[in-house]
């Protein structure tokens, strides 16, 4: 039997075109090698998942003219990757110095790629100092992080620094669809939102979770409904009906829908945060100019865009509010259910509210 590949190495770039959504890191590499101004110690730097360790590798291979066709690089000596999470002493950093001072047996330079560089103690730190400010010609270090800030700041004075972007979820799409392609896998485009939108803007876990769901599903494809149950969201007409029934000031229907929500193994703090998203979608749904910020499937819209034309920006932004109020509120409350109750009970007497509220201020104006 075939051994699986994981997406996440399967589809690993092997060049700086096949990069998605860094464009302002790999042009800058590409330029910096071609006028021959690239750095001897660069730092690559930004979220988890969206390609510092897969450029360090490409930037390696590149300046040495070595065959792209392979994503392994590891065996190359000329190649050296240390993770720091594990070999964070000074022992270790020692080591690596020691190698530096040998120069290479093939290609032009050593690369040396330091992942999680966050995590060396501070007398590691300390002992690369000297050599990170004045390597030998052939030796490049290319350091990785997720938590630029925990870098020393002498480390951040030596090195040429790479703000890795959080990758969008336009891009994350076109890449799964891409893949999804290639893999002979049918895919519903609101599945492929749901798992951009999961994944924060990391291109890594959107390969994890298409594998996932892959796998979940009994004929290979990917459907919106074995996304939701996969990944543990509410169905987005859940918040289409509550939204719905708040309008109507229909109390008994909302506490309905939430036990609903409840008894399919959701939690108040999930049903919460998807509210809050909700509101705020129909919020930059009732503008042009904040269409393009409303990220969902196109065959949602023109839902988000009915519903938001029911709603006044005063009823979703006090709804906002409120619900914000009682999702911070919700760990420290003793009884959860009831405190999202509460919540729902009042957001159901809140068109009554505003329009009272506007009465008495008009009547203040004639007055």
């Amino acid at each position: 039997m075939e051994s699986f590949v994981v997406s996440a190495r399967k589809y690993r770039p092997l060049g700086f075109e096949e990069v998605v959504g860094q464009g302002h890191i790999t042009t800058t590499l590409e330029n910096a090698i071609k006028s021959n101004h690239l750095g001897q110690a660069l730092l690559f730097c930004g979220p988890r998942g969206v390609g510092k360790t897969t450029c360090a590798r490409i930037l390696a291979k590149t300046i040495n003219n070595f065959d792209s066709g392979t994503g392994e690089i590891t065996n190359n000596f000329n190649i050296f990757e240390l993770d720091a999470a594990s070999n964070n002493s000074v022992d270790d950093i020692r080591d690596l110095i020691e190698q530096v001072g040998y120069p290479p047996q093939q290609g032009k330079y050593k690369v040396y790629i330091i992942d999680e560089v966050h995590m060396l103690s501070k007398s590691a730190f300390n002992a690369f100092l000297k050599t990170l400010e004045e390597p030998p010609g052939y030796a490049i270090f290319i350091l990785a992080t997720t938590e630029k800030h925990k870098v020393i700041p002498t480390i951040l004075s030596r090195c040429q620094i790479y703000d890795f972007n959080r990758i969008e979820i336009t891009d994350i799409i076109r890449q799964l669809e891409k893949i999804a392609a290639n893999e002979n896998v049918e895919a519903e485009s609101e599945a492929l939102h749901l798992i951009a939108r999961k994944a924060d803007g990391a291109l890594r876990d959107a390969l994890s979770i298409f594998d996932l769901i892959t796998t979940f599903s009994s004929d290979g494809n990917i459907t919106y409904r074995d996304a939701i149950k996969n990944l543990h969201i509410l169905d987005y007409d859940y918040y289409f009906r509550l939204i719905d029934d708040l309008l109507a000031e229909n109390t008994s229907a909302t506490l309905t829908l939430f036990d609903e929500i409840l008894k399919n193994g959701f939690d108040g703090s999930n049903f919460l945060t998807g509210f809050q998203q909700h509101l705020r979608d129909l919020l930059v749904a009732k503008d042009q100019q904040t269409l393009g910020l409303l990220e969902i499937a196109g065959n949602l819209k023109e839902k988000y865009l009915e519903q938001a034309a029911k709603c006044s920006p005063s009823f979703l932004l006090s709804a906002l509010n409120i619900s914000n109020q009682f999702e911070l509120n919700y760990k420290q409350s003793k009884n959860q259910r009831l405190h999202v109750e509460l919540c729902l009970m009042k957001l159901a007497h809140l068109p009554s509210a505003l329009s009272l509220s506007s009465n008495e201020n008009g009547a203040k104006k004639k007055g």
